[in-house]
């Protein structure tokens, strides 16, 4: 199945799967009549619903808020400029979706509408009026953002650890949730690790995601920063980024190293160094294996307390399943 089928099956799963008959539900007529937000009325429900005028009612502008949970803070000027032009040709064809808090009502889904409608000049917007609980808003934010191949990865990265804080839940719990593997998720959370510097090229367009996965294992913050300068100047490709990371940590001394590699130090066999790059990868840390005659063994580096906690829980993830199941 592929990532984007997954994410397609979370969003369903949050708001519901249109084959499914138990999905039906009629909808009141009335603006400020709320309507149950189940877990299984899907985003395509949306779209068909809004076909019939008498599913969604118009909601003044200023009387809705924005999305608190909304991972996405850069929004494309000109896309939204794009979009009220064609607001004002074609009308909305799909309404967008919010929830009543107090006398007022915050966006769920829709925020490039609702912000195209304020430039088209509208007053009002077609909305439907679900109800929903934090917890739930924030999953949907979630799942509707990850889909979306311009949302910068560390806004997806903050948007997961901002839930996992304000909900005390594990990355596992988080996964099974929005229906996504739970390497997507570490793998994102990681990249709030790396030195700010680091982070402002990723938010910059200067580094992907894959180039910032490569420097984690590096660990040291004067490290990580002088590959992310090379990677910025000459335009390394991902590949080449995480062939020079190996080889600075295998102590060969690539063009971009800060440091001298280390003389004298023992050479390591081939597999000894796959198995150190396997466990680099999916520990996202620097991690040594050192041989002796009789043995030997793994160590595992962290450079601080909340770096140690991840590699705790990654690594009790199991232990912790089983004995839940036990």
């Amino acid at each position: 199945m592929t990532r984007q089928k997954r994410l397609g099956r979370g969003l369903a799963a949050l708001l519901g799967d249109p084959t499914d008959e138990t999905a039906e539900v009629e909808l009141q007529e009335e603006a400020t009549e709320t309507v149950p937000f189940r877990p299984r009325l899907a985003e395509s429900d949306f779209t068909e619903e809004a076909s019939q005028k008498k599913d969604s009612s118009r909601i003044a502008l200023d009387q809705i808020d924005r999305n608190p949970f909304q991972p996405r803070h850069h929004f494309d000027d000109a896309e939204i400029t794009s979009l009220a032009e064609s607001l004002k040709e074609h009308d909305i064809l799909q309404p967008i979706v919010v929830r009543q808090v107090g006398d007022r009502f915050q966006l769920i889904s829709g925020e490039r509408r609702l912000r195209a409608a304020g430039i088209a000049g509208w007053d009002s917007i077609p909305a439907l009026v679900r109800e929903a609980d934090d917890r739930l808003v924030a999953e949907l934010a979630i799942v509707e953002n990850l889909q979306r191949q311009d949302l910068n990865p560390l806004e997806k990265a903050i948007s997961f650890q901002r839930y996992l804080e304000q909900h005390d839940a594990t990355q596992s719990e988080l996964a099974d949730r929005i229906k996504v593997d739970r390497s997507t998720i570490a793998n994102l959370v990681r990249l709030l690790d790396l030195p700010d510097a680091v982070k402002s090229s990723i938010h910059a367009g200067e580094l992907s995601q894959g180039h910032a996965r490569a420097l984690l294992p590096l660990g040291e913050e004067e490290i990580q920063n002088e590959f992310a300068k090379r990677i910025a100047k000459d335009g390394w490709s991902v590949r080449a980024t995480e062939q020079a990371v190996q080889d600075f940590l295998n102590g060969e001394e690539p063009a971009i190293a800060t440091t001298p590699a280390k003389k004298g130090s023992r050479t390591k066999s081939q597999q000894v160094v796959s198995l150190e790059e396997d466990l680099r990868m999916a520990l996202g840390t620097k991690v040594d294996i050192k041989q002796a005659t009789k043995g030997g063994k793994i160590v595992i580096h962290f450079k601080n307390a909340d770096e140690f906690d991840r590699l705790n829980e990654y690594l009790l993830a199991d232990t912790e399943e089983d004995r839940r199941a036990a």
